[in-house]
């Protein structure tokens, strides 16, 4: 099944979130469809004015009915309102899961892109590596990953130093002195 083409836009309908998109078609306009990731809907656009224009301006509402739902463009004189019909439960599950693996891919893609950017640009701290398993802004920072129990580095001990009063020598007297005979 073909990968779905974007842009994709999120309605409302009623208390629920529906996620539109189309695919072109071998005719002049394509299919387009909506889905609430469990069910779809989908409709064939004919040569009519296009759908992402009325749907990128948010004038686009939708109407769910009994095995159909109706897309409806608010300021479209030409194409005010688009059919949509339920696909059976095997077309939808496809149709969902090509939905899915395509906006991972498309993911995938811009994170590609934007690691290229970073690159391009001197990334600066050398955390967009190629081939890192983290995207670059997932990075820990360094204040954050320090566990509750760990320490800054020691400070390395100079012979003779004050364990109790860092900075302070005490005076080594050389072999043989006696303390307090003058």
């Amino acid at each position: 099944m073909a990968e779905p083409a974007g842009p994709f836009y999120l309605l409302q309908a009623g208390p629920g979130r529906y996620l539109c998109y189309c695919r072109p078609g071998p005719g002049p306009g394509g299919t387009v469809y909506v889905t609430d990731a469990l069910e779809v809907w989908a409709g064939e656009l004919g040569g009519g004015p296009p759908l992402h224009c009325a749907l990128g301006r948010g004038a686009a509402a939708l109407s769910l009915g009994e095995g159909k739902a109706t897309l409806q463009l608010r300021e479209e004189a030409r194409c005010s309102a688009l059919e949509l019909f339920k696909l059976p439960i095997a077309e939808a599950r496809s149709q969902v899961q090509a939905l899915v693996f395509g906006m991972a891919g498309r993911v995938e893609s811009l994170e590609r892109r934007l690691e290229g950017q970073r690159g391009a640009l001197g990334g600066g701290n050398g955390r967009g590596r190629v081939g890192s398993s983290l995207p670059p802004w997932r990075y820990p920072s360094p204040r954050k990953s320090r566990g509750a129990g760990s320490a800054l580095p020691a400070k390395r001990k100079i012979p003779g130093e004050s364990l109790i009063n860092p900075g302070f020598k005490r005076q080594v007297l050389p072999p043989g002195s006696v303390l307090g005979l003058c």
